[in-house]
């Protein structure tokens, strides 16, 4: 007979309540801290933020619940099916009878894993100078044209949107839509850097998406994407997620942003700020010409008490009309210097849409790509190749048949 055995039958007889109590505190006191793997099922989210959910195996299961106001500091929000590694303690629900396992953490199994293959890839880079500051390009501050890599129908394309409209409503937008997680991701976003490069589309291009669990943004730290955005010309800045998330792209970006609304500000200049600018421009020339002015009337007043003091009014008076004169002229030849280069702008701004890989579609041709790469030649389309064929108003895919033969 074990001693817990003995206990219990030297313990007579007892109500519900003391039973209850009993266990409970047995329970509570030989599992403070309990580490667990298992299987979500029946997760629900109650009114003040709780979670509860049974964590099972093929055997057992047990139920357990995350409080509100832990849940609230995870970056990991599961779901029915994941696999996770739990730790917490047993509660013992005493109304009930029942116990139930209170989590104070929750990941998903293989994070850990996850994390130090980041670290371990980080370092390589680190030491093979993909993150080297002197590589960084600067972030221009006007922008006239930004390109937009992320999912066209993620919330972070509708914060860079809204920022933009409200900044810099000025600013062209070219959006690249991309797969942002999921088994193609990596592909197209590399794919996305590399012809926002090779057609030049744009002075800076913003390359992100919103938050969600490190498995998910794993695709801005595969190899092919992070050595895109260190060879890029075009200065990228990096907006993955939210402000505690990270991705290799980030180190190798030339700048990194907590948010995509955050990117989108980086690269818009606000006209309040500009409006603030000049008005304090304007004060400060204003308070300098009224003091000159007043300089000037100081001595005007000491030259008057003298003999000569109207000649010199007269002289000056010739002077000023012909200062006035010459002004006039200066700023007629500076309006004409402007007018040319707006005229010598416009030029360039039509040669160079008529440069653009849009305007060749409008005139009828198309862009064939085969896996992810555009084709220059029949020779890189053998027979049997999947064709993605781009035309101005859509795209459809083929099959190649390879270089006929002449008859």
């Amino acid at each position: 007979m074990t001693q817990a055995q003995a206990l219990f039958k030297n313990l007579g007889t007892l109500t519900v309540s003391q039973l209850t109590d009993l266990i409970k505190t047995l329970l509570e006191g030989c599992f403070e801290t309990v580490a667990l793997d298992g299987e979500i099922s029946g997760f629900k989210t109650s009114g003040p933020g709780h979670w509860y959910f049974t964590l099972k195996d093929d055997k057992s299961a047990i139920g357990a619940m995350v409080w509100a106001s832990t849940a609230a500091r995870l970056d990991y929000v599961p779901k029915n099916g994941d696999k996770v590694h739990v730790t917490g303690r047993l509660s013992v629900y005493e109304p009930r009878g029942t116990y139930s396992l209170v989590c104070s953490s929750i990941m998903p199994m293989g994070l850990g894993d996850i994390l130090a293959q980041l670290e371990m890839r980080k370092k390589a880079y680190e030491a093979e100078g993909l993150f080297d500051a002197s590589h960084k390009k600067p972030i221009p501050s006007h922008p006239a044209k930004v390109a937009v890599i992320t999912a066209l129908s993620g919330a972070a394309l509708q914060d860079i949107l809204q920022v933009l409209e409200r900044r810099a409503s000025n600013v062209d937008v070219i959006i690249l839509p991309s797969a942002v997680q999921g088994q193609d991701a990596e592909a197209q976003l590399a794919q996305r850097i590399r012809q926002a490069n090779e057609f030049l589309i744009a002075d800076v291009i913003i390359l992100g998406r919103g938050g969600g669990a490190v498995e998910d943004l794993l695709p801005f730290s595969a190899d092919q994407v992070v050595r895109a955005v260190y060879e890029s010309e075009i200065p990228i800045i990096s907006a993955v997620g939210h402000e505690v998330d990270w991705a290799l792209c980030d180190f190798a970006s030339d700048l990194r942003a907590p948010t995509p609304s955050a990117a989108a500000e980086l690269v818009s200049a606000s006209s309040g700020d500009d409006l603030l600018a000049l008005s304090k421009a304007k004060a400060n020339l204003v308070s300098a010409m009224q003091a000159r002015l007043a300089r000037g009337r100081m001595d005007l007043d000491a030259v008057r008490i003298r003999p000569y003091g109207r000649r010199l009014e007269s002289q000056l008076d010739g002077q000023m009309m012909m200062l006035s004169a010459k002004g006039e002229a200066i700023s007629a030849s500076l309006l004409a210097i402007a007018r040319s280069r707006e005229a010598d702008l416009r030029l360039q701004a039509h040669r160079l849409a008529d440069l653009s890989p849009l305007a060749v579609l409008n005139r009828g041709f198309a862009i064939v790509e085969s896996q992810g790469r555009t084709i220059r030649s029949s020779k890189e389309a053998p027979r049997g190749a999947r064709l993605d064929i781009r035309t101005r108003d859509g795209s459809f895919r083929a099959i190649s048949e390879g270089e006929s033969d002449e008859v």
